[in-house]
């Protein structure tokens, strides 16, 4: 028995003395990673210096700016003077947070619709373009139409700005990027602008490549009541020009975020630009202006229910209206008589 409780004692002090031992690893390894950190950062930076001193010999001559008037002061932008608050009034959140809202895709099926549509998530410029196909200039190839198809106006009116610019090349061997001549801008099934049989189409193209070098334009997608990323094909490495993008499938340096724009949009037209080299804040009466719909329910309902967080009537005007549907005053909250009146003069 005494052997037996001299064993014990002997295997549970080595125990003990092991654990000590592993304890002290992971204090150093800990004590560690600062330096390792300093030395990595160190080496890098020299790294990145050497690679730029490298680059000055072979940059060319910078070319002469245009020179401000001398009798006219650089101006900066204002300072804030104060932080700005939070917008959501009490259980305004709750109210209009699109998640209690028409609950009829599970999240299991909207992440499947996700995965489906966007299955190459990592895209980014150096691994899903093909820079050598730039080498020679950047031309933009635009799809021949097929017969029967139907365009929409807004969708022609981007394939005619590039038809009509200097990039644009009628020889897709010299094209570095392709644009679909199938729209593709309404996604939403209850459309009458929905195009069918768009993966078809799309997978038929003789230099598709699973979308590498290509640019697709969408405006919406899904229907309603949720609204889902759902287009109806793939997008595979094709960059995606997209309004109202999901930050969850955005892909950094690779996806395009434009608004929303409407078919009345002008082709071209505008005045001529006026904002001169380092004139900031740029010399106009309004910074920002926006009126239209803003909705009390529903997906989008929290971004345009905090405009008028930025509405000063100075500079930046915001003017917005709750009669949006049917049952617009079942939802309606405090601001929206204030807002209906503005909106309306």
């Amino acid at each position: 028995m005494q052997a037996k409780k001299r064993y014990l004692l002997v295997s549970v002090g080595a125990g003990l003395l092991f654990l000590v031992y592993l304890w002290g690893l992971q204090i150093g390894d800990f004590q560690q990673q600062p330096y390792q950190y300093h030395q990595y950062h160190q080496y890098h930076q020299q790294d990145y210096q050497y690679y730029y001193q490298s680059q000055e010999v072979y940059q060319p001559r910078p070319e002469p700016q245009p020179q401000r008037s001398p009798s006219r002061q650089p101006r900066h932008w204002p300072e804030p003077t104060h932080l700005l608050e939070p917008y959501l009034e009490g259980g305004e959140q709750e109210e209009d947070s699109p998640q209690l809202h028409h609950q009829h895709t599970s999240p299991r099926e909207r992440r499947a619709i996700c995965d489906n549509i966007y299955k190459n998530k990592r895209c980014r410029m150096e691994t899903c373009f093909d820079f050598a196909r730039c080498q020679s200039g950047f031309r933009v190839y635009v799809y021949p139409p097929q017969k029967g198809d139907e365009i929409s106006e807004t969708y022609q009116k981007i394939l005619s700005s590039i038809e009509e610019s200097r990039f644009h090349t009628t020889d897709p061997s010299r094209a570095c990027l392709f644009v679909l001549a199938v729209d593709t801008l309404d996604r939403d099934q209850l459309s009458a602008q929905y195009i069918q049989n768009v993966r078809a189409r799309i997978l038929s193209l003789p230099t598709w490549n699973d979308g590498r070098n290509h640019l697709i334009f969408n405006l919406y997608s899904g229907t309603w009541p949720d609204y889902t990323e759902e287009l109806g094909f793939e997008v595979g490495q094709a960059m995606l020009a997209k309004a109202s993008a999901d930050m969850v499938n955005f892909r950094p340096s690779f996806d395009i975020s434009i608004p929303l724009f409407s078919k009345d949009h002008p082709l071209k037209g505008g005045g001529i630009g006026y904002l001169t080299l380092n004139d900031v804040p740029p010399s106009r009466k309004y910074l920002l202006v926006f009126k239209g719909k803003r909705y009390l329910t529903g997906i989008g309902s929290e971004t345009r229910n905090a405009l008028y967080h930025i509405h000063n009537g100075e500079d930046i005007v915001l003017l917005t209206t709750c009669k949006h549907g049917k049952d617009w005053e079942k939802h309606k909250d405090s601001r929206c008589d204030r807002d209906n009146e503005e909106y309306s003069k």
